[in-house]
């Protein structure tokens, strides 16, 4: 039996500059495949077009090149369907065929209702949908558009989801209560990232996704809506967060040693050998180039729990 061809992508959101907590993904998906002959994906995750301009977009490809991270499709070169906000009409059709598959409803619970004290919360602190609007009648349906435009949401079933993480190890989620019915549909029309993930995976061939522990959560609705879908689900590495000496996670929001910092300060093997070091790839923080990272490899050498920032960043 012929083995299928590795398939991975780097999917980010153009919302600011790549960060180093992003730029360790990049390097250790484009790793993963690389180091088994597979093929590489740049996909741009804009959804939201008016947080992600095209500047952006075009500064991650640039970075991504500086740091010897390169790609066999996507990006710019390969056209708008490689760009979410592009895609619309494709998540437009999958959503329809959802609509068949599955009770999708409309929600009008604003933010404030959602995270108000007495919504049920999760042990993670995350907020589990209470199904308010599940059972709304058709009256109230169409007294409620009249103030405000609606989500659309998918109600889940009765049924758990387990997988078996690649870095993470075994992990299961019972939907109702770990998950709960979830939204496909902004009230603003545009397609949620679960939605649109899921149709980007499956109809472009990933067979691998590799992003940050706190998207785990997302997995088991993602497997759910590729088996409805009736797509092969990926296989799932959910690597650890890159914190600063504080334990704060790098974020976009603050411009925690972005690109536009680091390029001006160290050169790209010495940015690539302090990733490979502190993600256990290596036994020394020396400068290296990511392709000479690809023999050096092993999804076993990365660790579970979130690294703290290489020093020489500090």
């Amino acid at each position: 039996m012929k083995m299928q061809t590795p398939c991975g992508r780097f999917a980010p959101s153009p919302s600011g500059r790549m960060h180093l907590g992003n730029v360790l993904c990049a390097l250790l998906s484009w790793l993963s495949v690389r180091s088994r002959g597979g093929k590489y994906l740049l996909r741009i995750e804009d959804l939201d077009a008016e947080r992600c301009p095209r500047s952006y977009a075009d500064l991650i490809e640039d970075d991504l090149r500086w740091l010897g991270i390169d790609w066999d499709e996507g990006g710019s070169a390969g056209g708008s369907q490689w760009y979410q906000s592009c895609r619309t009409n494709i998540y437009e059709k999958y959503y329809h065929f959802l609509q068949e598959k599955a009770e999708i409803y409309p929600c009008f619970c604003s933010r404030a209702a959602l995270h108000a004290a007495s919504a049920p919360h999760l042990s993670d602190g995350r907020v589990l949908y209470a199904g308010t609007c599940y059972e709304l009648s058709e009256e109230e349906i169409s007294e409620r558009r009249r103030k405000r435009a609606p989500a659309a949401r998918i109600h889940v079933p009765d049924e758990t989801i387990s997988f078996r993480d690649g870095v993470q190890g075994g992990y299961s989620e019972h939907l109702p209560t770990e998950c709960g019915d979830f939204i496909l549909r902004r009230s603003d029309g545009v397609f949620a990232y679960q939605l649109a993930a899921t149709v980007d995976d499956g109809l472009m061939g990933v067979t691998e996704v590799v992003r940050g522990r706190d998207l785990l959560e997302s997995t088991a609705r993602q497997i759910w809506l590729h088996r409805l879908f009736g797509f092969t689900e990926p296989v799932y590495y959910h690597i650890p967060l890159l914190m600063d000496s504080d334990g704060r996670r790098l974020s976009k929001r603050d411009e925690d040693l972005d690109l536009g910092r680091l390029r001006n300060c160290f050169p790209p093997e010495q940015v690539i050998g302090a990733l490979a070091f502190a993600s256990g790839l290596t036994d020394r923080p020396e400068p290296i180039s990511a392709r000479e990272l690809i023999p050096l490899f092993d999804w076993k050498k990365v660790p579970k729990k979130d690294l703290y920032l290489p020093k020489i960043f500090t």
